[in-house]
């Protein structure tokens, strides 16, 4: 057995020590000066830095709504494992992103406080804290790279310090205003083709001034130098900038709290009375603590947590912040600012913002950005698959179609109810996750979106829906599987006292829609149940040679040879319409289906291929119906409800049973229930011609 000793050991081999010393680099303001001419990308502001970050993990073009749009890959959070993954909403995050690049540009946008706007749990929180948490990264790679500096002091012993600039301050901030534009000159000659992204062609700009501790710590050694501005920079340490969330260092998260025990001093920094006997006066910087979350998110991201909330005296420093980039420390003139601030709020804080005249500035400086919750289908399974999966969830399996099911209750209670009157809410939720329904295109799709403008801003969160099959998974521990009835249950159970729904009508509408779902449910495992008691290939290939053979013959005007007789005889029209009508082909369409069909053949032909019923999906289908009603009766289906199952049935169910396992996902026992589900529905004599 390894020792403690073994495996420090171990572990201390994986370390990188040239990593680590390159991210801890650090050098003269002359070394500065030839980093940045080799990259000036390090002197980007901080929304150019957000910009550049999302992009550098590619992109990927698609289709929103009939238009191309572009998918960004930085909402997947490879880097964490999809641990905060975003799912279904592209739309919103190609206009966070636009935003961001106009930006990026200057072109206005980044003098505004991006709102991210929405229900509860649609994924606002989750957005910022990948943009925060991003950015982290992004600092401690070679393209994300930053820089600020601290000030040599000399202790009592003779050794030296180094104080850094506790706002994190771009180097060239040291520069003074009359020496600017000759540097500037100088920085970017021969960079006008040196882009920062693919986007945007990068220069080098200086915006803002040193901060108040700065300002202070500069001026002294200007007098004691005698003016002399190099030998001031003598002093100066220049080092690689990391940023974190946890050290406070570029990346700051403010939430409102009870106003008593709040002030603005949280944003701005507040006077370290310690010190004042040692400063003598409350406005000296070295007797201030420049801490609050404006100052520590310097040159990073801030994001506040419910905005809206916020009392007033915090807005006026917000929108000082937003506009002006500056703010304004107690006892200090008003300092500069470089960071993408970023807010997020619920819906009925949002409609105070509006209704309150008293707030029209903070209105004027924001940029709404409406986050929805999903609407699409299977994007809203992938956000419970990515909690409730095989690798998280232990001894214990999920029935397939389990949060299918929930996904789908889900989403119905989003979509608003279609103005077209031949078009139920389970059609539009099928079209809008790609499905194709007759007489619905593309276009009618758009159009149905276009019309429901408030589609996904209300309606069930995906966080109550987590709730309940934690509580489904919880409640039946004892079981080894948890199917979707268990999950259905909860959800309902849950209604009842579901503090967001302040409506008995909304409450019936969510009820009516579980029925609905249930219902759908139903459907689906029939429709697989079918499926696998028909899936024998030899009776599917005998059944579609048979079909063909009369289809021929007819479409010809010929007689079918009987394999079995050797006579020649009619084509088999009984066969052929019982299995036409198992997909609604009605008498008077049967020669138009029936020639389709042989143009295909013939056409596969010319190619030199041959037929495979498989790949005419309507034809399979079919085919699979037909065959299913013949064996349906063979198999004794129902007889699963009854204590005694005769050995031939019980051979013929394990073949469908392992059908169901191999072809559907099911495991051994949800197979068994799905099989017992669906022969209660055939001892009710509550089957459906056909499956849907």
């Amino acid at each position: 057995m390894s020792t403690g000793t073994d495996l420090i050991a171990s572990l201390a081999s994986r370390q990188n020590l040239a990593d680590y010393q390159k991210k801890h680099w650090h050098g003269s303001f002359a070394d500065y000066l030839d980093i940045v001419r080799q990259n000036p990308k390090v002197t980007r502001t901080a929304y150019q830095r957000v910009y550049d970050m999302i992009l550098s993990h590619g992109t990927e073009e698609i289709m929103v709504n009939k238009e191309k749009g572009v998918r960004y890959k930085f909402f997947d959070d490879f880097e964490c494992g999809g641990q905060d993954a975003i799912f279904g909403l592209d739309r919103t995050l190609l206009n966070l992103v636009n935003i961001l690049k106009s930006a990026a540009h200057r072109y206005g946008t980044e003098r505004r406080v991006l709102l991210l706007h929405g229900p509860v749990g649609s994924s606002k929180s989750t957005i910022a804290r990948l943009l925060k948490k991003g950015l982290e990264l992004y600092s401690k790679s070679d393209d994300g790279a930053l820089y600020t500096f601290g000030w040599r002091e000399e202790t009592l012993d003779g050794s030296e310090s180094f104080e850094d600039c506790p706002m994190h301050e771009e180097p060239l901030h040291l520069i003074p205003a009359e020496f600017r534009t000759a540097l500037l000159e100088q920085l970017n000659a021969g960079t006008n083709n040196s882009p920062a992204s693919d986007d945007y062609e990068f220069q080098v700009t200086i915006e803002g001034d040193l901060c108040p501790y700065c300002r202070q710590m500069f001026n002294e050694r200007m007098e004691r130098y005698d003016g002399d501005w190099a030998k001031v920079l003598d002093d100066i340490r220049v080092r690689r900038l990391i940023l974190s969330e946890q050290d406070r260092i570029g990346i700051g998260t403010f939430q409102p709290k009870d106003e008593k025990n709040q002030d603005a001093t949280e944003l701005t920094g507040d006077i370290n009375y310690r010190k004042i006997a040692e400063y003598g006066t409350e406005s000296d910087p070295r007797a201030f603590n420049f801490d609050g979350e404006f100052n520590i998110a310097n040159r990073g991201i801030i994001e506040f947590i419910e905005v809206l909330k916020l009392d007033v005296a915090f807005l006026y420093d917000l929108l000082g912040a937003s506009q002006e980039h500056k703010i304004k420390p107690k006892k200090f003139a008003q300092t500069d600012i470089d960071e993408v601030i970023i807010g997020h709020t619920n819906e009925p804080e949002y409609k105070k913002l509006q209704s309150n005249e008293f707030m029209e500035a903070l209105r004027d400086r924001t940029v709404k950005i409406d986050v929805p919750y999903v609407t699409r289908l299977n994007d809203e399974v992938q956000i419970y698959q990515k909690d409730y999966n095989s690798r998280k969830v232990r001894g214990k399996t999920i029935a397939p179609h389990t949060l299918e099911v929930a996904a789908m209750w889900a989403v119905l209670t989003r979509l608003e109810e279609p103005k077209n009157a031949g078009l139920t809410l389970l059609q539009k939720l099928k079209l809008y996750n790609g499905k194709t329904l007759p007489g619905f295109t593309e276009d009618n799709i758009k159009e149905l979106r276009e019309e429901a403008e408030r589609e996904g801003m209300h309606g069930i969160s995906p966080r109550y829906v987590q709730d309940k099959i934690s509580n489904a998974l919880v409640a039946h521990a004892n079981e080894r599987s948890v199917n979707p009835f268990m999950v259905l249950n909860e959800l309902e159970a849950g209604l009842k006292h579901h503090s967001l729904i302040n409506s008995e009508d909304v409450r019936k509408h969510y009820k009516h829609l579980l029925s609905v779902v249930k219902e759908e449910y139903e459907d689906i495992v029939k429709n697989e149940v079918q499926r696998a008691i028909a899936a024998d290939e030899d009776s599917l290939a005998r059944l579609s040679g048979n079909y063909i053979d009369s289809v021929k013959a007819y479409t010809q005007r010929e007689k079918v040879k009987n394999k079995y007789t050797g006579q020649t005889e009619e084509p088999d029209e009984r066969l052929m319409r019982s299995i036409e009508e198992k997909i609604d082909i009605p008498e008077s369409r049967k020669d138009d289906f029936r020639r389709e069909i042989m143009n295909y053949i013939g056409a596969l032909s010319l190619d030199g291929k041959k037929f495979d019923y498989k790949a005419n999906e309507r034809l399979q289908k079919a085919l699979e119906l037909k065959l299913f009603q013949d064996q349906k009766d063979t198999i004794k289906l129902t007889s699963l409800v009854t204590s005694v199952v005769d050995k031939d049935t019980q051979e013929k169910i394990d073949i469908v049973k392992g059908r169901l396992i191999r072809n559907y996902g099911y495991d051994e026992d949800s197979a068994t229930d799905v099989l017992n589900y669906v022969a209660s529905i055939y001892a009710r004599g509550d089957v459906k011609r056909g499956a849907h």
